[in-house]
């Protein structure tokens, strides 16, 4: 069956459909990672989005047991060169179709997605249509109509509070889209980990009595996640507190810095970023449309992390509130495992924080 994408500003694309035969809207997006679609595929950060991947071949190790970052598949469609109809590996139990198909996601194999990249790097980040239907008058004023959903947080956050328990360091974690593998990389360091829905009131955090409260990563423009970012005013110097990705941008957004949105975002396993502390550049993980401002940092706000490629801010500090974030995924899934020091230098540098004060 015959697979369409329609872009916003009027380009088409036609090739082969697989997973399911659906019509919807989202916004299109690329990912630069040459292995790890199944990460990508259930990572919340991916919630209302079409994803390109421009890795050529897709598909051929399947779908295990082992990779999921979430319970569900998150992006909204998924587009690709060349669809593995036959994968083989010592892990798949089900294949790349068989999954988007149980989950009512729509993909698209056989188009050039080289083009649609260049077309995405030139003009932006865009909305639009993925079908097996004809493109009609109809949808594309349904097109020019949609609006990316400004409650996706909401949508990807869990609704109950749930403990990971552990004999060290306890984590309040707010979760605006939480990846499985943070959750994993936290464990592995012993922590005690309380796991609060999005809109969890100051109150109950605080009657949880976390040692270091947590913001996630998750997906969308850090503005609309206006309860988390009040919750972050709210525990300003009453609290430790970190941030991975959008709970980056929520941390920065609380310190009164400022957001903005990137013309087509760092998604991929190859960004390389640098540590101004030790001088260091390393690989890492990405996932964000948006970016935090360092212009808009006052005195006590400090650069921990820059990207090589365009020097857009990847990390801060600020000693006077304890506040530590990066903009970039340390626990990998898909990439590197480079920046996986970041959960040992902040667990270790708390712990030895707090001796030092007994």
């Amino acid at each position: 069956m015959k697979g369409r994408l329609y872009l916003e500003d009027g380009t088409i694309f036609e090739g082969e459909s697989f997973g399911a035969n659906t019509t919807l809207f989202g916004e299109i997006v690329f990912n630069t990672s040459m292995t790890g679609y199944q990460e990508i595929l259930t990572d919340p950060s991916y919630g209302g989005q079409i994803v390109t991947m421009t890795y050529p071949l897709i598909g051929n190790y399947g779908i295990n047991d082992v990779d999921y970052e979430s319970d569900k598949i998150q992006v909204s469609g998924f587009v690709v060169k060349e669809y593995a109809q036959v994968p083989n590996h010592w892990q798949s139990k089900r294949s790349l179709d068989d999954y988007l198909k149980a989950n009512n996601i729509p993909g698209i194999a056989g188009i050039d997605t080289r083009k649609l990249t260049k077309i995405i790097r030139n003009n932006g980040t865009m909305n639009c249509i993925i079908t097996t239907e004809a493109i009609t008058p109809d949808l594309i004023s349904q097109l020019k109509n949609y609006r990316f959903p400004q409650n996706i947080v909401a949508q990807v956050s869990c609704d109950t509070i749930k403990n990971y328990p552990g004999d060290g360091l306890k984590i309040g974690l707010i979760d605006l889209g939480i990846k499985k593998g943070i959750i994993h990389q936290l464990q592995n360091l012993n922590c005690d980990i309380t796991v609060f829905p999005h809109d969890v009131r100051v109150d109950q955090v605080l009657h949880h009595d976390p040692e270091v409260v947590f913001f996630s990563n998750g997906p969308g423009n850090p503005k609309d996640a206006v309860s988390a970012i009040e919750l972050a005013k709210s525990l300003l110097g009453k609290k430790t507190m970190w941030g991975i990705c959008l709970g980056h941008q929520i941390l920065a957004l609380a310190l009164g810095a400022d957001t903005y949105k990137l013309k087509f975002g760092h998604r991929g396993a190859n960004h390389p970023v640098i540590d101004t502390v030790t001088g260091k550049v390393f690989m890492s993980s990405q996932n964000h449309g948006y970016a935090v401002d360092e212009k808009t940092f006052t005195e006590h706000i400090k650069v921990t992390h820059y990207n090589v490629n365009d020097e857009t801010n990847e990390g801060l500090s600020c000693d006077q509130y304890k506040v530590l974030s990066v903009q970039f995924h340390p626990e990998e899934g898909p990439g590197p495992e480079d920046a996986h020091y970041i959960f040992e230098n902040w667990v270790k540098g708390y712990e030895k924080a707090v001796m030092k004060h007994a």
